[in-house]
């Protein structure tokens, strides 16, 4: 422990000297004594982490020292009103668990052609509500093949038709004067194989070719490929490709998307400083991306290992020092349990919730809410100091990542129940509302992914008060459990899939375009007319929203369970200070009770905070089919 400590010490005092002795940065300017601080408080924790990863490397202390000049560097650079946000965030942590935190997510090329397109929507998300958006992928990605924007060529160059990076800028200074944080996608497991270190690495550079895994033979690939999983294998089976030369090289997504070697610190420097550039653009939230796959190990499946814990603490650690209100969020589409590994104030603040997004749509499914209730009593509370992005559906297709055994402990076959699922959303099922495409379907196992926007799920093609009750019942449950609800734009009004999604070029063969629909004129322009299956579900959202905003037990995330004894009714509380909000939403098509007994643990008489009226529980509720109530209640004792 004593050689291990001194080691850590002379790594500090390594890149206290080299910060001290270098004539590019400013030690005397007014916000240096705010970075001083803050590489005291934080540095030894870096420092630890960093030779956990790289301490058997003879470079380990002369790359940190390089880490953190460049740190200091972005810190210099960061500009002064970004600077003050970090300030504001410092004294107040918990901002993004505010009740009042509503986010929106989009392409910006569907819903407003361009970056210019949507600074001209900034008064409609303040109308809607917005504090958060989230732009899909937009810096410079490669025709075809850009997998939507996940094959990035360039991290400071935005796409040429959607703007210019000092576009960007502005944006995220306008979003952020209107109350407004801007979300972006940070692509950290591969670049496309057209970005500069990967074509200098397909020359041969020897500095690039270490940026990625590359091989001169089958011999490492073999070995890898023993243990890993193909995860697109229609894209191309294995995780490698060849290249013209005869190398292979890693390509775990698709053929033109490399994977980086973070087992090279300087691909964790080289990103660490496209990481801190866009959070010096005024970006506020970055969605990491594919979390589970950035450390790879021989003779490991290369997925949720402790060192892609390791890696994102240490990203974090270097916010910290040089962009402190910088947050990240986690994208990790795996085993429940190992979702949650990623969800800690000094790793990913925020992440998405998948389990509860693929659960509404099971409850829906199945009018049983069995799997949805076990899953918040058993993994929706998370650390303090974090909060669940809690979603109906994404950009992406909809996953069954329920875990198998809490589906056994239920009687419910996972396997079995799967391919159900599957069939009612793509309307293989007899009676099913739904109207959703299948994504990777496979009808000899039938296996396959669900495509289709909310509304088209919900059955809305047909027009009916049902579908826009169900679009709302599936809303209210991210409105409610406590943390950031997060709308994909258009929703809200009640857009339908977009069947000619294959007619658009490169589109034909990725269904997940069918829920990726243009911008919906129509559906927006009424959206001040309750009449309207789109003025319905605006005001209804609307509505949520108002109350969410209105009621203090609303705030943070902390969720206490409510057994309904009705397998049809999901119930939960919200607690505050002598009070809670007691929440049941009805996922069965008829009317369903809440028994007097099972209420009984309240005060005899609680408040309907949709209407304001006294609700009497001493006889019991009953709920109308494809509702929820909000109840403001006293517990009793």
């Amino acid at each position: 422990m004593g050689i291990f400590a001194s080691a850590e010490e002379s790594s500090q005092d390594h890149v206290l000297m080299a910060l001290r002795d270098d004539p590019a940065l400013d030690r005397s300017a007014p916000s240096w004594a705010d970075f001083e601080r803050r590489l005291d408080e934080h540095l030894p924790t870096l420092a630890v982490l960093f030779r956990s990863l790289y301490g058997g490397r003879e470079d380990c202390a002369e790359q940190l020292a390089l880490l953190v000049r460049e740190s200091a560097q972005a810190w210099q650079d960061r500009p002064a009103d970004l600077k003050a946000l970090d300030a504001a965030r410092e004294a107040e942590p918990a901002w993004f668990q505010s009740r009042r935190m509503l986010g929106g997510v989009c392409y910006v090329d569907r819903y407003a052609e361009d970056l210019e397109g949507v600074r001209a929507r900034i008064p409609y998300f303040t109308e809607l509500g917005l504090t958060y958006l989230h732009l899909m992928p937009l810096f410079q990605a490669p025709e075809p093949n850009s997998d939507g924007g996940y094959a990035v060529s360039s991290y400071r160059e935005v796409k040429p038709a959607l703007g210019t990076m000092e576009q960007l800028r502005g944006l995220a200074a306008q979003l952020r004067a209107h109350g407004i944080s801007l979300v972006v996608d940070f692509i950290f497991n591969h670049t496309s194989d057209e970005h500069e270190w990967a074509r200098q690495a397909a020359a041969g550079s020897p500095e690039f070719e270490d940026y990625y895994w590359i091989f001169p033979d089958r011999t490492m690939p073999d070995a890898f490929e023993r243990n890993v999983r193909e995860i697109f294998p229609d894209d191309h089976p294995g995780s490698f490709i060849q290249l013209p030369d005869g190398r292979w090289v890693w390509t775990t997504f698709h053929t033109f998307q490399w994977d980086l070697n973070y087992s090279n610190p300087a691909v964790f420097r080289a990103m660490a400083r496209e990481m801190l550039f866009l959070a010096n653009q005024g970006i506020e939230i970055l969605r990491m991306d594919a979390v589970a796959f950035i450390w790879k190990q021989l003779g490991t499946s290369c997925e949720n290992l402790p060192e892609a814990h390791t890696l994102l603490r240490a990203f974090n650690a270097v916010c910290r020092i040089a962009a402190p209100s910088l947050l990240f969020k986690s994208e990790a589409i795996v085993h429940p349990d190992d979702v949650v590994k990623y969800i800690d104030p000094t790793e990913c603040q925020i992440s998405y919730n998948p389990l509860q997004m693929a659960l509404l749509w099971d409850a829906l499914a199945t009018r049983d809410v069995s799997l949805l209730a076990q899953a918040l009593h058993r993994r929706h509370n998370l650390p303090e100091g974090t909060a669940w992005v809690n979603y109906v559906r994404s950009h992406d297709d909809i996953g069954w990542t329920f875990a198998d055994e809490d589906a056994a402990e239920l009687g419910i076959n996972g396997f079995d129940h799967r391919r159900f699922l599957n069939a009612f959303y793509v309307n293989r099922f007899p009676g099913s509302f739904a109207r959703g495409v299948p994504f990777q379907d496979n009808p000899k196992t039938g296996d396959c992914r669900i495509s289709g926007t909310t509304a088209s799920l919900c059955g809305l093609e047909d027009g009916s008060a049902e579908a826009v009750r169900r679009v709302l019942l599936a809303h209210s449950v991210p409105f409610s459990t406590g943390g950031i609800p997060l709308i994909f734009l258009g929703d809200e009004v009640g857009q339908l899939n977009d069947y000619g999604y294959a007619d658009e070029p490169g589109h034909g063969a990725d269904s997940r375009w069918v829920h990726r629909p243009h911008y919906p004129a129509e559906a927006y322009g009424q959206r001040h007319d309750p009449s309207t299956p789109a003025g319905a579900i605006f005001a209804g959202l609307e509505h949520m929203r108002r109350i969410r905003a209105d009621t203090p037990e609303f705030e943070g995330t902390r969720l206490i369970d409510f057994g309904t004894d009705n397998p049809s009714v999901l119930g939960y509380q919200r607690p505050g200070e002598g009070t809670a909000v007691l929440a049941l939403a009805n996922f069965s098509d008829r009317a369903q009770c809440v028994s007097a007994r099972t209420l009984s643990g309240f005060e005899p008489e609680g408040t309907d905070l949709a209407t304001g009226a006294a609700v009497h529980l001493a006889a019991g509720l009953t709920i109308p089919p494809q509702e929820y109530f909000w109840l403001r209640v006293r517990p009793l004792g």
